[in-house]
């Protein structure tokens, strides 16, 4: 019952192996700077020294030498699990990686080219090193593939064919489903806004269980303030500055994914940076957090509105996770909605799931650690073709 976990980057390989029989994380690691001369594995929380990696084939076979010399052996790993960031309308479940499956990804990239060709690529070499487990594709965009037509059509002409995806969708699953467990009721029966704040950020109204918006869109560079991303922005700004600035489309694409959000506000895409400019009494950083935290709450209105009935605010990943001073300031003033955060609970530091509104709340306001790896595993061992329990 264990699972290999794969999340491949450009240059590098993030992986985990888990034990489904008890949901218990084995080991952990990260091969990074793949292709440089220095590259750098990190297995079980130790510095394993290499000679680098020239490949990603290179980087996974280190992968496999960090687990043969310090363990836990690979013997009982019954498939691989890889992370997909854009499965288009054409991947609604996971899906058992063939040739065809393979061929669908690349043709997929122009959706995703950041991110489909190094999630390719390590499909590719995981097929080769694995060549007898099953290997399965989680999408990150399966989980919205629920969103109704008004919510995912955008009103242009129709030969575009262009439509919402939205992202983050193994997150907004499990934390959603966490909320569910920590509220004692029906997943079916929840309603839940769930706000994945990190360098790229993205919210989810979740009914019963079910994708109904999300901000994100076309691309992961829609929805809210992030790291290096605008976020929303009036289309017209794309003609405008492309005549009176003289760039290219490649050159405004590069711009809104790498050189806006937090870093093109403030300087900084760390938004802990971030908040010392602030305190410091930076005008543009105090700025940038007013423009960030301004558009949580407008999703939060919006998607409140969307839902009807709201059981649950959620925040997750690194900055829903760890910043109580966003998670205040994006729900003070609330209270008309039944929204509130309890001061003490919300600056207790604490690892583990955990309600921050007070007592008797009409909306319960949770911080989830989310665990995209143990959901990516989760969907990959319920995947039709995947044997369960291999025969000794």
């Amino acid at each position: 019952m264990h699972v290999l976990v794969l999340n491949s980057g450009s240059s590098s390989i993030k992986y985990q192996l888990l034990d489904m029989s008890g949901r218990r994380r084995l080991a952990t690691g990260l091969a990074e700077r793949i292709g440089e001369r220095s590259g750098r594995l990190v297995h079980n929380g130790e510095d394993v020294g290499t000679d680098g990696f020239a490949d990603h084939e290179a980087g996974l076979r280190a992968v496999l030498d960090a687990f043969a010399e310090r363990g836990p052996a690979l013997d009982e790993v019954v498939a691989v699990g890889h992370r997909v960031v854009h499965g288009g309308d054409r991947f609604a479940q996971p899906v058992l990686i063939d040739d065809d499956v393979e061929k669908a990804i690349g043709q997929l990239i122009p959706l995703a080219p950041l991110h489909n060709p190094a999630n390719l690529e390590g499909i590719r070499v995981a097929r080769r090193v694995f060549p007898d487990l099953p290997h399965v594709a989680v999408f990150d965009t399966a989980f919205h593939q629920t969103l109704p037509p008004e919510a995912y059509t955008y009103a242009v002409p129709p030969e575009w064919n262009v439509r919402k995806y939205g992202f983050h969708g193994t997150s907004h699953a499990y934390v959603s489903r966490r909320a569910a467990e920590l509220l004692g009721r029906p997943y079916g029966e929840v309603n839940t806004i769930v706000l994945h704040l990190g360098n790229g950020a993205s919210v989810a109204a979740v009914r019963g269980g079910r994708s109904v918006d999300t901000s994100m869109g076309l691309t992961p560079l829609a929805g809210l303030v992030m790291g290096t991303r605008s976020g929303d922005v009036d289309p017209g700004v794309l003609p405008y500055v492309a005549r009176s600035l003289g760039l290219s489309l490649d050159e405004i694409d590069s711009a809104l994914n790498r050189d806006s959000g937090l870093r093109g506000l403030a300087g900084e895409n760390d938004l802990r940076e971030v908040w010392r400019a602030v305190d410091g009494g930076d005008p543009a950083a105090r700025l940038a957090m007013d423009v960030y935290i301004h558009r949580i709450r407008g999703y939060i209105g919006n998607y409140y509105a969307v839902l009807g009935e709201v059981h649950a605010i959620v925040f997750t990943a690194g900055v829903g996770e760890n910043d109580p001073r966003t998670r205040e300031r994006a729900l003070a003033g609330l209270g008309r909605l039944g929204i509130a955060v309890d001061p003490a609970r919300n600056a207790a530091p604490a690892r583990h799931a955990r309600a921050i509104s007070p007592d008797g709340s009409g909306v319960a306001v949770l911080v989830i650690p989310t665990d995209e790896e143990l959901e990516i595993a989760e969907q990959t061992i319920n995947t039709d073709g995947v044997v369960r329990n291999p025969p000794d």
